[in-house]
């Protein structure tokens, strides 16, 4: 669940988003003994430990050439499988279409007969305690936990996106195409994200909730739309 003293993002909720907190620390320290490997280097040639003949040493020409391979090649591994990942969408229990507006989203529940709705932020004087200014709406997406769940985005004006970070999604809305990814969370909570294209004067006001709940809640709320 959000928490009102929490700072930055939100901890990842999906396998997805956790994928991608790793690979940012993996490539952080690939970054960190990089920059520790040159300033070492830098030290020896300035205090004159290292001999400068050393630099036209084929031996030396021949790592500082298979060495940056074997960075790209690190880098590179993690990162495919992570976009293939993303990529895939297998036989998902739920599909939910997502529709930007200038300024606000409607979502359909294509599985379910009828059930959709818009969902527009809660204006500042409207916040119930406990409540995030600006990121707050009034229907949230209500989805099943440890479900896979495929999303339909699209646009019918302007360019949106629908992002939620915690969730590890983030995929452009364009009128006139389906765009498509899928999202599983491994908790119930409250998931908070915002449209990532300047998409207007309200760009900054269309905020995505998304909330995780047991599957027996999820029925529950759904029976109480359609009834």
């Amino acid at each position: 669940m959000a928490n009102h003293l929490q700072l930055g993002f939100q901890d990842a909720a999906s396998p997805i988003m956790e994928e991608l907190v790793e690979f940012h620390d993996h490539a952080l320290m690939v970054a960190l003994t990089i920059c520790t490997l040159v300033l070492y280097m830098l030290t020896l040639m300035l205090t004159e430990k290292l001999s400068s003949n050393a630099v036209d040493a084929q031996e030396i020409e021949l790592i500082w050439t298979i060495l940056p391979a074997i960075v790209l090649i690190l880098l590179a591994l993690p990162s495919l499988q992570i976009l293939y990942m993303m990529d895939e969408i297998n036989e998902p229990d739920l599909t939910l279409k997502a529709i930007g507006h200038q300024w606000y989203w409607t979502y359909e529940y294509t599985d379910f007969k009828d059930l959709t709705f818009d969902s527009y932020m809660i204006p500042t004087t409207d916040l119930l305690p406990g409540h995030f200014r600006l990121l707050e709406v009034d229907h949230r997406v209500v989805i099943p936990m440890e479900s896979p769940i495929r999303i339909i985005i699209t646009a019918s004006d302007v360019l949106h996106s629908w992002t939620v970070p915690s969730l590890g999604v983030k995929t452009d809305a364009i009128p006139g195409r389906l765009n498509q990814t899928s999202i599983l969370t491994t908790r119930p909570g409250i998931y908070y994200g915002q449209c990532s294209e300047i998409c207007g004067a309200n760009h900054s006001y269309m905020p995505i909730v998304v909330e995780s709940t047991p599957l027996s809640n999820f029925e529950t709320w759904s029976s109480l739309l359609l009834s």
